[in-house]
């Protein structure tokens, strides 16, 4: 004998199989993200290593994305500009382990917002975990470099936490007050 499915019961069930299908829909997509971060780690690697062993010129660049846009019809990704761009990525994460590991975990636009717009190690970082944090969009993380909100975070750095808290807001109006003068 059947027994009479309670809607509630039903309707909890349906809400955590959904659930699990876009957890799982999500880690598939940052794993996919992992790859393609790491394989185009890879080929700004490869660039790089070529150009400075074999004395390859600018042209190669050039060459291997007409070779690849051959090879891998309607998959994007393999322009001039973005072979640029894996290059200068190499280059300037090569020597930070911890860039190179945090870059992963971040979109490849955003990646490149970051390391062509971002002045050193320190603000990349500062980007990327800001980015992690709060999950800002391309658009989003565009508009925080260019009105500087790495220097403004600087800026509001300061060792009056460890004052009471009347001394501390003071501390922060006439510091505030100074800077406003300037």
């Amino acid at each position: 004998m059947k027994s009479e499915i309670n809607k509630t019961d039903f309707s909890n069930f349906v809400i955590d199989i959904k659930q699990k299908i876009l957890s799982k829909q999500y880690e598939a997509l940052k794993s996919v993200n992992k790859e393609l971060i790491s394989l185009y780690w890879d080929i700004g690697k490869s660039i790089v290593q070529k150009q400075e062993s074999l004395g390859w010129g600018k042209a190669v660049v050039k060459v291997l994305s007409q070779e690849l846009q051959k090879e891998f019809v309607g998959m994007k990704g393999f322009s001039v500009q973005n072979l640029w761009n894996m290059r200068l990525f190499y280059k300037e994460y090569g020597e930070n382990e911890k860039l190179q590991t945090l870059s992963r975990e971040i979109a490849w636009s955003h990646n490149v917002a970051i390391f062509t717009k971002a002045k050193n190690e320190l603000e990349r970082e500062f980007y990327i975990k800001m980015v992690l944090k709060f999950g800002w969009s391309y658009r989003v993380l565009d508009n925080q470099i260019d009105n500087k909100s790495y220097e403004k975070f600087l800026q509001k750095q300061t060792n009056f936490d460890f004052y009471p808290r009347l001394i501390h807001t003071k501390a922060q109006l006439l510091l505030k007050s100074r800077y406003d003068r300037l």
